[in-house]
């Protein structure tokens, strides 16, 4: 019996311990993780390689998808309403499963789209999908300003970057099963019968997530002064820690998904992955690296603040898309590289990002700052940016000569290098400026790891050859 406790110990018991948290609020922690983890999936299923071939099927050429890709962070401008609608009633919990479920279970209904939409006009299901996104994207703000502040107020921050990786860990290990098992729904499975699983399935799983939440216990919300929206706006712009931040973050999300999100189109398309190869070089290999390193960022980033994380990932994230400048159809090992590589920065700058816009948002306006943070950096960032990324691939095929005639490389591979190019900008003009939520410094982190450099040397064995 001591055997198998020890065995199944939860992982977050001595963070618990660390952190003096009551036995409900480890209840209301457990139902958040068992939710996230159905949320996890939800997301897995429903976006990536999914959505993307889905989007293909229907037709979709490189600036409509991208147009998809683009609907659901417009929608995002509804988080500004939806934080002050909350903050008026101080009932998060209310408004977060109501809204949530709604936006979860039209996914249920974009799976069902090609059997109640009639084939013509060509472009009616294709829109009825980006219309069906969009309702979802309008439900789901109300999770964004609901979820992070009640996380912010249930989980001290001594704790939380270790709590958030190792959460974070165990979702990836879920991930991968999943992953795995949506790519084999769709190769062995084609048309529009694998698509409706996995959208069904993953629809029901996003309801499930939503339902978890009646487990966890409502935290009071700080009653903020003033809830109208203007005046927060303003205090939030003038607030020089929060305003940095956000700016570079849009900065960030629009040099990022400038390229990034057509990477699966690029796999599937022009490299000719399978399903299946582009999960398991993608998905699956993106969340084994993660499973490793995530702890050891979360570690990083209690003891040295966000700040220097997020130098060194973000560094490493401008240089992964070059990886792709290598690709060529049928070779599935560049795509393998660009993820394992991807994975392991990817997850410390998510890690150092979501950990900052709660420390820099007041206690009292958390909801309206995280929404605010959210509208901006998902509209004037990653909106534009998908948006942007998707009209380029459309044109440049017209603007360069073909690639036959010995011309530019193609379309995708010249959008990766702008993105390189946008990435660089944003990490050495903006990250300079934001301020750290520890004392310690990125000077403090490279001096200590080259003390451990140096140590793990000095302590290797030396290897002796052998003479006959």
């Amino acid at each position: 019996m001591v055997i198998l406790r020890r065995i199944f110990k939860s992982p977050f018991g001595p963070l618990y311990d660390e952190g003096g948290l009551s036995q409900s609020l480890r209840r209301s922690l457990r139902f958040i993780i068992l939710g996230n983890l159905f949320g996890n999936i939800f997301f897995n299923m429903t976006q990536g390689s999914a959505l993307t071939g889905f989007a293909g099927v229907l037709g979709a050429n490189d600036f409509v998808f991208g147009v998809l890709m683009a609907i659901p962070l417009f929608g995002t401008l509804m988080q500004l309403p939806a934080a002050m609608i909350v903050s008026r009633a101080g009932k998060r919990k209310k408004f977060m499963m109501t809204y949530g479920v709604i936006a979860r279970a039209s996914w249920i209904v974009v799976g069902l789209v090609p059997y109640f939409v009639p084939i013509a006009p060509h472009w009616l299901r294709l829109w009825s999908v980006i219309f069906l996104v969009g309702i979802s994207s309008l439900g789901g703000s109300f999770i964004n300003v609901c979820f992070t502040p009640w996380l912010a107020d249930l989980v001290p921050l001594h704790i939380r970057g270790r709590w958030i990786s190792c959460r974070d860990r165990i979702i990836s290990l879920i991930g991968v099963g999943v992953g795995i098992g949506t790519a084999a729904i769709l190769d062995f499975m084609p048309g529009y019968n694998g698509y409706a699983v996995v959208f069904i399935l993953g629809g029901v799983l996003g309801v499930a997530d939503m339902l978890c939440f009646l487990g966890a216990d409502e935290t009071p919300m700080a009653k903020a002064d003033d809830t109208k929206l203007i005046p927060v706006m303003k205090q939030a712009c003038k607030d020089k820690r929060f305003f940095s931040f956000m700016m570079f973050w849009t900065a960030w999300a629009f040099a990022t998904n400038f390229g990034g999100a057509f990477v699966m189109r690029y796999a599937l398309g022009p490299m000719r992955l399978s399903f299946l190869e582009a999960t398991l070089t993608g998905q699956v290999a993106a969340a084994v690296i993660t499973v490793f390193v995530i702890s050891g960022w979360g570690r990083v980033m209690d003891r040295y603040g966000s700040k220097p994380v997020l130098m060194i990932s973000c560094f490493m994230g401008c240089l992964t898309p070059a990886i792709l400048l290598f690709a060529s159809p049928g070779v599935a090992v560049v795509f393998l590289l660009f993820n394992v590589i991807g994975a392991t920065f990817w997850s410390a700058f998510n890690l150092a990002a979501v950990n900052m816009s709660m420390s820099c948002s007041p206690t009292d306006r958390r909801a309206a700052y995280i929404a605010l943070f959210s509208c901006v950096t998902n509209l004037f960032g990653a909106f534009f940016g998908v948006l942007l990324g998707g009209a380029v691939l459309e044109w440049l095929p017209i603007l360069l000569p073909p690639i036959s005639t010995g011309g530019l490389p193609d379309q995708y591979k010249i959008v990766f290098i702008l993105s390189i190019i946008l990435r660089l900008l944003a990490v050495f003009l903006l990250i300079p400026k934001l301020q750290n939520d520890r004392e310690s410094s990125i000077h403090e982190l490279a001096a200590d790891l080259k003390e451990w450099l140096k140590d793990l040397k000095s302590k290797r064995p030396r290897l002796r050859l052998r003479r006959f």
